[in-house]
């Protein structure tokens, strides 16, 4: 009986190219990535629904060292696709060696991604992980060339399937037939793909080359400012945020907050000049219950302890040129 590992999305097609092999008999065990841009969430519901282990791994810092720098660049916004399955599969492949797989499967479908999901974009995939010879793709394999998988009996090509292009009908008719009952809509789920995010996340790698997860964590997180090219401000917008940026902050970070008023929690990063505190204490204050006070005391918090500085709310106007967004 042949044992497979898989990349577990969470979605409707890696869910069913897992059942697409456990129903012909191979032993079936999934894999979920974690970074900064997605979670397992998604992964470990499919996985309880469908009775199959999981394996969740980190890959926090070596996702985003990627992100940074492409091998085969971006797509609409600054999502690295053909970049990442290479990771994932070459991440999986070493618990594949480990654990003793027979070989990898995902849930791609030939032509339902214009970019990443073309006949020549899998092979660079595969080609680019290393390993070529140990991927399968149930849902269009009838459609791909056979692999060594199916030359030598591992799986039955004949109980694949011949899914291609951008429709889902066909894998939801599938779901219904197979008694996958919960499954998220299609899209969504990395944050890469995300206009609104992938501007912040432009201007953090623009001017912070050596950003670290917690720095990302943090673009998640409220509103953004940019102080000047050496600092940035990140700004609660409620009870949530604050406690969010609270849990986020590094040593070398400083927290802000109004003495005398109830208001958000801002946290600067990176190298700030007086002036960019000066601005930073300016935008909390004009966030908070006393922006229409002429000065407010902003609490400065640092590791070897706090100051005050008073300073007047920035005007909303000035505020808003200066957001991330």
């Amino acid at each position: 009986m042949s044992k497979a590992l898989g990349l577990l999305s969470g979605g409707l097609d890696s869910s069913l190219a897992a059942l697409t092999l456990k129903r012909q008999g191979v032993v079936v065990t999934c894999i979920a990535f974690v970074t900064p841009f997605f979670g397992a969430g998604r992964a470990r519901k499919a996985a309880e629904q469908m009775e199959v282990p999981l394996i969740v791994s980190d890959i926090s810092d070596i996702h985003l060292e990627m992100v940074k720098n492409p091998r085969y660049g971006y797509g609409r916004n600054l999502n690295p696709c053909i970049d990442c399955h290479a990771m994932m599969f070459r991440l999986a492949g070493e618990r594949m060696a480990a654990a003793g797989f027979d070989f990898l499967f995902s849930g791609e479908v030939l032509g339902q991604r214009p970019m990443s999901q073309n006949l020549t974009a899998l092979q660079t995939v595969a080609k680019h992980s290393g390993l070529r010879d140990r991927i399968l793709r149930p849902l269009s394999a009838r459609l791909l060339p056979p692999t060594p998988m199916e030359e030598a009996g591992l799986v039955d090509r004949e109980q694949l399937l011949d899914i291609q292009g951008r429709s889902r009908r066909r894998q939801a008719e599938l779901a219904r037939e197979w008694g996958l009952h919960e499954y998220p809509s299609s899209g969504g789920g990395c944050l890469l793909t995300e206009k609104s995010f992938t501007g912040r996340l432009r201007d953090l790698f623009t001017h912070h080359p050596a950003a670290t997860p917690t720095d990302v964590e943090l673009l998640k997180v409220g509103r953004q400012f940019r102080l000047s090219s050496s600092a940035k401000l990140t700004l609660g917008r409620n009870e949530g945020d604050n406690e969010a940026i609270t849990a986020l902050v590094r040593s070398e970070d400083l927290l802000l907050r109004a003495a005398d008023f109830s208001g958000p929690l801002g946290l600067v990063s990176g190298r700030p000049t007086p002036t960019d505190l000066e601005r930073a204490g300016g935008i909390v204050a004009a966030y908070g219950k006393g922006q229409g006070e002429a000065e407010v005391e902003i609490i400065q918090q640092a590791k070897e302890g706090s100051v005050s500085l008073r300073v007047a709310p920035l005007e909303r106007a000035c505020c808003l040129k200066l957001q991330v967004s």
